[in-house]
């Protein structure tokens, strides 16, 4: 392709290269996209290899595979991690950001948007697109970030190149357009014809030859070229160019290609090339995408940007020479080195051993405290495989790994001590799937706490709650997967061993109807005993209502000192429940109607005890009625899997309060649904959609459980 040319991402216009550092022009920050199964580990060594990086075949220089990340453990800490993948091609240094292919880890999905500047799209040709890489394609599309489709498995028995093709404009739009097609000889695809220029570039032998096109490869390009330089006309700044195309005339193809790279950079066009990791095809043709189309990180807008007090920052630039301000987007832990974090430069230069700012403000209902620390940073490398290659410094635009900032947490801001700033970090989805753990030793139990404020300083996706109401520690997170990879990791970074137990849901005790009870204290023992004696009335009150607490004491039967004492054990009582299973009793009225008093052994304590009697004595004849929480419960699905969500819904006890529609092919359905039916709701709706339904749930109210659960419960 032609030259890559600078452009103004609100105006369209070519800047020059003189407007930006050529430093920040050589830098690419390229996100990698696609579900797991898609090839991406595989297409990313290619590259390498294809680039001088790592040799054929995948040896890097501690004499270890980058794909060896996928052995053992060390292969699910690979699949689930973001990582970073550096290479240099023709002189431009290209950061690719391999994110993890599972829905469970789209917190790490985001993160790689937020530290690239454009995306590559990896598709399967013997796989359908999947809900997570058309919701990322979305995102995408809100950013306004350039994207091109990477189609592999070129080779497989399985691959249908055009059916998946035909998927990929079904999914991400019309103006994703194929550059090449794959040319096959003797069912092996051995080259790429171009549809531009007419040529076929010829892999067979191991190196790319350019020949003249076959008269089968002719007829195919001919059928897609037409589209494809409409697509590209209709994206120019030429506003003739479509007339000369229709009235015949033959467009230069270097007017085609400016306009082109062009559209690519405004992510107004999306280019697809199909790449065969095997032999090569296709890798250098995405290389001269990714160098000559894809924008620079002086070409991405700013994030929003703070003073430590909240005053909008502007007239940021991606400078070398300006303030320092990046963004940790991960942070691992690594058993020798401590922890390791990979920051995204937008501004100044980053150095060795220099003191910056750490701010982190934006997390505090994930039970990250906010934080404004100076650190001194660590040695700097650019990580390939399990080597760390040091470098010498970073410069704005590139991203680098970090090491020894032991306060830095993923999302935080890095920036100059003496001008401190604040970035706002990427929107973080909330975790869904609820599970509840115990240590599994004393020994454990000891290190838990400081073994879970590490993993949630690593990942913001996790939420730490230890429920007072039921009394266990609850990780909130993302599925299955998610949850199985947390635990192992306590385990084996932190060495804390814990066990899952079932989940308890914070149940309510109210009353059935009016009753009374009487409450009598009386010990004596020698010296001063107790006495106390008091009667009461209790009832329901409506949902909500709290508790309320009446006096009709005549005469004195309770002095005025322990009536107080009677309210203050029946509130005692009413935490505690009136129950052996210890459920709080709410929205009740206690009437306080007579009692017995002795003048010398009566006092504050026996008329608590006497309350808390008479409340248990009264709850008994009232009989009891339990409460179950209910979430509001918003889950935005496909139009198809409407009528399936809300059956679903149905099933597990819910009330529908309405659908809407939101466009796109989708549906917001609104729901009240008991907490216990949600527990597994995570994983259960994303079978039910294909994974393409996501939810939010927030607290709605208590309401009546019914009576077989609530005698099920209270057993």
């Amino acid at each position: 392709m032609a030259g890559r040319h600078s452009h103004d991402r609100n105006s369209g216009v070519a800047t020059g290269g003189d407007a930006t550092p050529s430093g920040v022009r050589d830098v690419r920050n390229v996100v990698v996209v696609g579900h797991a199964g898609a090839g991406k580990t595989t297409f990313l060594e290619t590259l390498l290899a294809a680039s001088g990086t790592i040799p054929r075949g995948g040896r890097v220089e501690d004499g270890t595979t980058v794909s060896d990340y996928d052995d053992a453990e060390v292969r699910q800490q690979r699949s689930v991690n973001l990582s970073l993948v550096p290479i240099e091609y023709n002189g431009v240094k290209i950061n690719f950001l391999d994110t993890p292919g599972y829905a469970d880890f789209v917190g790490d999905l985001r993160a790689g948007l937020r530290a690239a500047d454009c995306a590559l799209f990896v598709v399967s040709t013997t796989d359908a697109v999947d809900g997570t890489t058309r919701m990322l394609w979305n995102e995408c599309a809100m950013v306004g970030m350039p994207r091109a489709v990477v189609l592999t498995k070129l080779d497989h028995p399985r691959s249908d190149y055009a059916a998946t093709l035909a998927a990929c404009r079904d999914a991400f739009g019309e103006k994703v357009l194929p550059l090449y097609l794959p040319s096959p000889s003797k069912g092996e695809v051995t080259g790429l014809a171009g549809i531009l220029n007419q040529h076929l570039h010829d892999y067979a032998d191991g190196h790319r030859a350019e020949q003249e096109l076959t008269a089968e490869d002719r007829a195919r390009v001919d059928d897609a070229r037409g589209e494809l330089i409409e697509g590209i006309i209709e994206e120019s700044e030429d506003e003739t160019l479509m007339d000369r195309y229709v009235s015949g005339e033959e467009i230069d193809p270097k007017v085609l290609i400016d306009d082109l790279e062009r559209a690519v950079s405004l992510a107004s066009f999306f280019p697809v090339i199909p790449v065969c990791s095997a032999g090569g095809p296709g890798v250098t043709e995405l290389l001269d995408v990714i160098t000559s189309a894809f924008p620079s990180p002086a070409e991405h807008p700013m994030p929003e940007v703070s003073t430590i007090s909240g005053k909008p920052k502007t007239g940021l630039s991606c400078d070398p020479e300006g303030p320092l301000l990046a963004e940790v987007v991960k942070s691992t832990a690594d058993p020798y080195v401590g922890r390791i974090s990979l920051v995204r430069l937008f501004s100044g230069t980053l150095r060795p051993d220099t003191a910056v700012h750490v701010s982190g403000h934006f997390l505090a209902d994930r039970g990250h405290d906010e934080h404004d620390e100076d650190e001194r940073v660590g040695t700097l490398s650019s990580p390939l495989g399990k080597t760390q290659r040091p470098v010498p410094h970073a410069r704005a635009g590139d991203i680098v790994a970090v090491a020894k900032l032991s306060h830095a947490e993923t999302g935080d801001t890095l920036s100059d001590c003496d001008t401190p700033l604040l970035m706002r970090p990427w929107d973080v989805p909330e975790p869904m799937l609820p599970i509840a753990i115990v240590a599994h030793t004393k020994a454990d139990e000891d290190k838990l706490s400081q073994g879970l404020n590490r993993l949630a300083a690593e990942d913001p996706t996790l939420r730490i709650e230890n429920n007072s109401e039921t009394r266990q520690l609850v990780l909130w997170t993302m599925g299955e997967a998610h949850a199985d990879v947390l635990l192992d990791r306590l385990a084996s970074r932190y060495g804390v061993n814990v066990d899952q137990v079932e989940l308890r849901v914070p149940l309510r005790q109210t009353l059935s109807g009016k009753g009374a009870g009487r409450g009598r204290h009386v010990k004596q023992s020698g010296g001063h005993g107790q006495y106390g004696v008091c009667e009461i009335e209790v009832e329901p009150l409506p949902e909500g209502s709290g508790f309320e607490f009446a006096d009709k004491i005549v005469g004195g039967a309770v002095p005025r000192q322990f009536i107080a004492s009677v309210e203050k054990g029946i509130r005692s009582q009413m935490e505690k429940g009136t129950t052996s299973a210890g459920y709080p009793m709410v929205d009740i009225k206690v009437t306080l109607l007579d009692g017995k008093t002795h003048s010398v052994d009566s006092s504050d304590l026996a008329f608590q005890m006497a309350g808390a009697l008479a409340l248990k004595e009264a709850a008994e004849a009232a009989g009891v009625a339990l409460l179950e929480p209910f979430d509001h419960v918003s889950i935005l699905v496909s139009d198809d899997d409407v009528g399936t969500i809300m059956g679903d819904l149905s099933s597990r006890r819910g009330h529908v309060l309405g659908t809407e529609s939101v466009g796109e092919g989708r549906s917001l359905i609104k729901a009240d649904v008991p907490q216990s039916e949600l527990v597994r709701y995570a994983i259960e709706l994303r079978a039910m959609s294909h994974g393409t339904a996501t939810f939010t749930r927030e607290f709605a109210r208590y309401a009546p459980m019914p009576q077989h659960l609530a005698a099920k419960a209270l057993e």
